[in-house]
């Protein structure tokens, strides 16, 4: 029996990253059906708190997922790694990164066995799993990483590495914008929280993960030449140069839209006018306090635009009970806006949502995978960062892509309900907002060229899969 070339892809642990892998899996054997591909996904230890974490799947939802998936495709097939335990409750971004550490024994074994039945021909990893680069490294098999955000902060991560190595100082002490090739100059608060203060655990990890992302053999990032080109073209250069490994971009690769409408929202744009309403949703994690939920209120109704939004509120404790919208938003709110607005509770079908025709504008965290949705669908923003990487997201949406506005934070971290509604009108019914308009219906169009046969994405995944092969 001939033996077929195969591709390992390393998830690391949560919802978000899995799905990721098996879409990136699906887009490889699409273009290249002769390969095979295995996903390697971790088990979150039983004491720790993550089935309760939005990006975590529980047990029976990954398992569904899973077994949808490899009856659909059966080039793909899983494999688990096995559970271990770890004794001391960590924060989500460090326990997939100790997760992995602690799990390369199993990682080590699992990639033996497979080299018995195919040709591995390499293993992709996920940013946070970058310590299967020394399991990797022993038994000589190449390693890319898969980059699921933006080639803009692929390019701050090296750049990172270059403050590391040319100042002491903490990035929060750091006075000068940061002058990055490809990119506007961007304030050094605006890296993210983890990296700000110098030899705490967090900067340690994101240090040891860009030194990855330097040594690896080639980093596959999901964006295109049409978004992002000025820094895409920066980093060829630094290929050219040696300071960085070749840039795959093969994006944007997007999960297709969830099914299901429990909350009627499909139903509900349905009956509005074409390109009307304000699309407001914040990821899995963007939950407010009572008091930014009420400026949000007082912002929609101050726009005077049709919106649908998402509401999460800040998590309390498991045996209180979740207040209603009625006490969560201003008195009457609901009752005032009910010909224009509708509000639904923690989950909507965003794809779904985006593509609708009445959609006209989405107020956004600023997550990579939100953005690819928005321009895929060529709906403009509002940039609304949280957390992680979302502030270098918006510089990018606002200042290079111009395809976003974005909202302005008093000292407190809290948003104006003038501001937002500001935004909203400016976005919803300005000139700046019709150019912003016809920029990212630009953009969309690129991108559907882009994963043409022939575009820029499928061209740099070919030669993804011929430098594979040569191995």
């Amino acid at each position: 029996m001939t033996m077929k070339d195969s591709i390992v892809l390393y998830s690391a642990l949560g919802r978000g990253h899995l799905v990721s892998m098996v879409e990136l899996g699906k887009l490889i054997l699409t273009h290249h059906p002769s390969l095979s591909i295995t996903i390697l996904f971790l088990t979150p230890p039983s004491n720790q708190d993550t089935p309760a974490s939005p990006n975590a799947f529980t047990c029976q939802a990954t398992a569904k997922y899973i077994a949808s998936v490899t009856a659909a495709i059966p080039s793909i097939t899983f494999h688990r790694i096995p559970p271990i335990s770890i004794p001391t409750i960590l924060p989500p971004h460090i326990l997939t990164f100790e997760l992995s550490r602690l799990t390369n024994h199993h990682l080590l074994r699992i990639l033996q066995s497979l080299s018995k039945t195919t040709r591995l021909k390499a293993v992709v990893v996920d940013f946070f799993n970058c310590c299967a680069k020394q399991v990797t490294n022993a038994l000589r098999i190449p390693t890319y990483f898969y980059y699921t955000s933006g080639a803009s902060t692929l390019a701050v991560s090296y750049h990172f590495l270059t403050i590391h190595e040319t100042t002491t100082e903490s990035i929060k002490d750091l006075h000068t914008e940061l002058r990055i090739p490809g990119l506007p100059n961007i304030h050094p608060l605006y890296l993210p929280n983890e990296i700000h203060i110098r030899g705490t655990e967090s900067y340690q990890i994101f240090h040891e993960v860009a030194i990855s992302l330097r040594e690896c053999d080639g980093v596959i990032v999901n964006t295109c030449d049409a978004f992002e080109g000025r820094v895409i073209r920066a980093l060829n250069e630094g290929v050219k140069e040696g300071t960085n490994p070749h840039v795959f971009c093969i994006g944007p690769v997007i999960s297709g839209p969830c099914r299901g409408d429990e909350s009627g929202c499909l139903n509900w744009l349905d009956s509005q006018p074409s390109q009307s309403v304000v699309f407001l949703s914040f990821g899995s994690m963007g939950r407010f306090s009572k008091v930014q939920l009420r400026e949000i209120a007082f912002g929609l109704e101050k726009s005077e635009q049709r919106f649908l939004w998402v509401l999460r509120s800040e998590l309390h404790g498991d045996d209180s009970e979740e207040p209603s919208l009625d006490e969560l938003l201003p008195q009457g709110f609901l009752e005032r806006t009910k010909e224009k607005g509708l509000v639904v509770r923690d989950w909507a079908p965003q794809g779904a949502i985006l593509s609708h025709d009445s959609v006209g504008g989405f107020v956004t965290h600023c997550g990579w995978n939100s953005v690819l949705e928005a321009i895929c669908e060529g709906v403009p923003m509002v940039a609304w960062p949280l957390y992680a990487e979302q502030r270098l997201n918006r510089v990018v949406l606002e200042q290079e892509m111009k395809v976003a506005l974005g909202v302005n934070e008093s000292k407190d971290g809290l948003v104006s309900g003038i501001e937002l509604g500001d935004r909203v009108k400016e976005l919803m019914d300005s000139d700046k907002g019709k150019e912003i308009r016809q920029r990212i219906f630009k953009m969309k169009i690129g991108a559907t060229e882009a994963m043409a046969e022939g575009g820029s994405s499928i061209v740099a995944l070919n030669k993804l899969v011929e430098v594979w092969r040569q191995h």
